[in-house]
């Protein structure tokens, strides 16, 4: 069963505009005007398209992870694969698997989708699908784009930090 407010409503957009696009993204200003007050405020929203995760385990229940150097927070990371779905993919598990073969080179043939959310809905608009791999072993090369540093870790479930 599906929960609504009761007491809150949507904002009325009054106009939109692309302020600047790049190859992952586009940001937009949008001019809302509040239902409460009237007051009209800018929003601002990054617009990209639709991200995956997959969380690959082994069949010695494993997790299969990455370390990856992220320009966003000028760290390492440890993450599990995932990335965009590109105009190629016929859909978010096809991406996810994608995703998991260049990154790691593991795959299988049973995945389970977990579900999808909006990562970060103040500012963005799209949506990152998550699923659940099983019984994943090495099969390819990893594949790297030439923008990532990584590197391949098994780490027990248990001992996940």
């Amino acid at each position: 069963m599906a929960y609504h407010p009761k007491n809150i409503q949507s904002w009325t957009r009054l106009g939109s505009e692309t302020v600047y696009t790049c190859r992952i993204f586009s940001l937009r200003k949008d001019r809302n005007r509040s239902p409460r007050d009237g007051r009209e405020h800018d929003f601002f929203v990054l617009d990209s398209g639709e991200w995956v995760n997959i969380i690959p385990v082994t069949a010695n229940d494993e997790i299969v992870l990455i370390h990856q150097y992220r320009h966003g927070i000028d760290d390492i990371t440890l993450e599990i694969p995932g990335g965009m779905v590109d105009a190629e993919d016929p859909s978010p598990l096809h991406a996810a698997r994608r995703e998991m073969q260049e990154e790691t080179g593991y795959d299988t043939e049973d995945v389970i989708p977990l579900g999808a959310i909006h990562p970060n809905p103040a500012i963005q608009g799209n949506r990152c699908h998550t699923f659940l791999a099983r019984n994943v072993s090495k099969q390819f090369e990893t594949n790297f784009d030439t923008t990532e540093e990584t590197e391949v870790v098994l780490i027990p479930y248990r001992q996940i930090p």
